[in-house]
């Protein structure tokens, strides 16, 4: 009984953050725009999104707005943004989930960031208080994890929300042991999008050979060059899905 209430937990939240990012029309809240442009004044309710230009992006080039291993828009979950050194390079994930992924690559990761929810600056993770499993949504997980700069603000928000004070070592333990789980669930939803984005590209796009490592580098694409015509925020995430697991 427990593990089918946990597996409808976890599915809750899996739809609930990539079907937020799915319903943000483009310019509104991020998901169509190129990295560096303005975002529109309307944002979605939700407790992890903040305005662009209210995001911190630490990682460069044309991808830098969204997160490398999902393709998510790093503004629309910014307050569990977490960020890291590999091989040289900032890299800026929304999540620490899609950070324990990068870990599971064989990555190594250094000088490892996480947004502080209260003041939205990146501090150390390693000096970071964590709230684990408050009723605040996760982003790719079904218990949430929010970061916080000094003990008191940490505990002040799982008095209010609920969740329990731990350290990076704490929540990242808790995302590992999660992680199966948590992916299984992502891959069900975005393997239905991406067939979705296939029927999508056959009719609302130009064709193109070009192969993407990831989501973000797709979607990046189709804004750049105009690839698909009247796309809407959930139809370019499916595209961009597609197109780079195709």
């Amino acid at each position: 009984m427990k593990n089918i209430l946990w597996i409808l937990l976890a599915l809750g939240a899996m739809l609930s953050t990539v079907q937020a990012e799915m319903k943000c029309a483009p310019g509104k809240c991020g998901t169509a725009m190129k990295p560096g442009m303005a975002q529109g004044k309307k944002m979605m309710n939700m407790f992890q999104s903040v305005p662009q230009d209210k995001a911190t992006l630490l990682q460069e080039g044309k991808t830098q707005a969204f997160c490398p291993e999902c393709g998510m828009t790093l503004a629309m979950f910014y307050k569990t943004n977490h960020a890291a050194t590999v091989d040289g390079k900032v890299k800026q994930y929304c999540s620490i989930h899609c950070l324990v992924e990068d870990m599971q690559k064989g990555s190594k990761l250094e000088d490892i960031q996480v947004v502080d929810a209260n003041s939205l600056k990146f501090i150390d993770a390693k000096k970071a208080f964590y709230v684990v499993g408050s009723s605040k949504k996760g982003t790719m997980t079904a218990v949430s994890k929010y970061a916080f700069s000094n003990k008191a603000d940490a505990e002040a928000f799982a008095k209010t929300n609920g969740g329990k004070v731990t350290d990076f070592k704490g929540a990242l333990e808790a995302a590992k042991v999660e992680f199966a789980k948590d992916s299984k669930m992502i891959a069900k939803k975005q393997a239905m999008m991406a067939e979705k984005g296939e029927m999508m590209y056959g009719k609302m796009c130009q064709k193109t050979d070009k192969k993407f490592a990831t989501t973000a580098e797709a979607k990046t694409y189709i804004v750049d060059n105009g690839l698909c015509k009247g796309l809407s925020g959930k139809q370019l995430q499916a595209v961009g899905l597609y197109l780079k697991n195709r």
